[in-house]
């Protein structure tokens, strides 16, 4: 099955027959333990075993989950799930999560859909766009200024290591509080780079790599005319290591701004 108008209405059907039981479930405790600060519960594993078998026998294409994982994804084609996005939120009671579904074709999200079933919210899209919010289409977003836009930050652990730096992020949430006063820190990466594709925020600055985290939300910002590259201004794919997406113009100034800190990290390198 290629048709992606045909692949999007099965993905709706099958996230508005989640939709319920992921209701039901919130508050659900922590089940299984995969780092620190970073769990699943039963809910996590019963949504994507449902979903990952609807989704196969409707339209026999596989798909990589975040709890048990699936094909590559650089080449064919795949579904990539996060059956619940924002698991400390939900486990919480917390009404900021939500389902996260991309298609992949040779590691290019083509279909992407985030379901939020505590806002009432379903935000799906297809290449070319338009993104569609409970089934009525949005307005492309049109050029913005950063000192005009909310901008969705990632959370952080100032002394956590790693790829990005704790320090480093705090530093930049610093520089950016310069430039837009309006941060939010929602603790969902969906709901980050879904609010930037209907333009409730300017933009999203995400330092999380996985594409389950990733993919159905870069394929909203696409189709809605946003820009998405990695926080070096590299295009985004499956493989990057973050995500910087936001309407044109407030792009540019969040990688500007980003470049600034960078090339102070370097300059003060230097000078020990």
């Amino acid at each position: 099955m290629t048709d992606l108008d045909e692949l999007l209405s099965i993905a709706r059907d099958a996230l508005d027959g989640a939709a319920s039981r992921f209701v039901e479930g919130v508050g659900a405790p922590s089940a299984v333990q995969k780092g620190r600060n970073d769990f699943a519960t039963e809910l996590d594993l019963e949504l994507e075993r449902t979903l990952s078998r609807e989704l196969l026998a409707r339209t026999g294409i596989p798909v990589h989950g975040e709890e048990f994982g699936g094909p590559q994804l650089l080449s064919g084609t795949a579904w990539v799930l996060d059956p619940i996005d924002g698991t400390f939120n939900y486990s919480s009671g917390h009404p900021l999560s939500g389902m996260l579904l991309a298609l992949v074709q040779e590691g290019v999200p083509v279909l992407g859909l985030t379901w939020l079933p505590g806002l009432g919210q379903r935000y799906a899209a297809r290449v070319g766009g338009p993104v569609y919010l409970n089934g009525q289409p949005l307005p492309r977003l049109e050029p913005g200024k950063l000192s005009n836009a909310m901008i969705g930050f990632g959370t952080f652990n100032i002394d956590g290591q790693g790829r990005i730096p704790g320090i480093f992020r705090f530093n930049l949430m610093g520089a950016l509080s310069r430039l837009s006063g309006r941060m939010r820190m929602h603790g969902s990466t969906g709901i980050d780079l879904a609010y930037t594709a209907s333009g409730v925020l300017g933009g999203a600055v995400v330092f999380g790599h996985h594409p389950w985290d990733n993919a159905a939300g870069v394929a909203l910002v696409r189709a809605a005319g946003g820009v998405v590259t990695d926080l070096r201004g590299r295009d985004w794919t499956i493989e990057s290591g973050s995500v910087l997406a936001a309407a044109p113009g407030v792009h540019e100034e969040l990688l500007d701004m980003i470049n600034d800190e960078v090339s102070r990290v370097a300059d003060s390198s230097d000078e020990r």
